[in-house]
């Protein structure tokens, strides 16, 4: 029997397949958050975990010896909101960017946005820098 892969790895699933998956206003926001992400990273969009948009790719280790792969940028649209993903403790590390940045909610990896007009799009464009920066560069703080 085959090694099941992990749940967060790329896969072969075309990036319309899950932008298609949102109606509305929110659609065309996801199709201005793919084209940032994608300005930004340099990269192209691949899914991962069958609903994540990623850009790039990176290994990570943990101490504990646990590690695998991800997104080096990346962003999941929903029926309510916008997930970004960015560098751990990033609302308590980048307040600059935090207070600048208009209506969302914030966990230790992930940004949520519920309305993309609601946010300065300027902010939203150096959080993602910021992160790829770090996670380019190996921080101890990404890992």
């Amino acid at each position: 029997m085959a090694a099941k892969a992990p749940a967060m790895s790329p896969s072969a699933m075309p990036v319309v397949d899950v932008l298609d998956k949102v109606t509305g206003p929110r659609r065309a926001e996801a199709d201005e958050l793919l084209a940032l992400h994608r300005e930004v990273s340099g990269t192209e969009p691949v899914v991962w975990a069958g609903r994540i948009i990623g850009f790039g790719e990176y290994q990570y280790q943990y101490e504990s010896g646990h590690g695998g792969r991800a997104p080096e940028l990346a962003f999941a649209t929903g029926a309510q909101r916008h997930t970004i993903y960015l560098t751990p403790d990033f609302a308590d590390r980048w307040p600059d960017l935090i207070d600048a940045l208009g209506p969302h909610k914030a966990s230790k990896v992930c940004l949520y946005l519920t309305r993309l007009t609601k946010i300065d799009m300027t902010v939203l464009r150096e959080f993602l820098v910021r992160a790829l920066s770090e996670t380019r560069s190996g921080d101890p703080m990404h890992s």
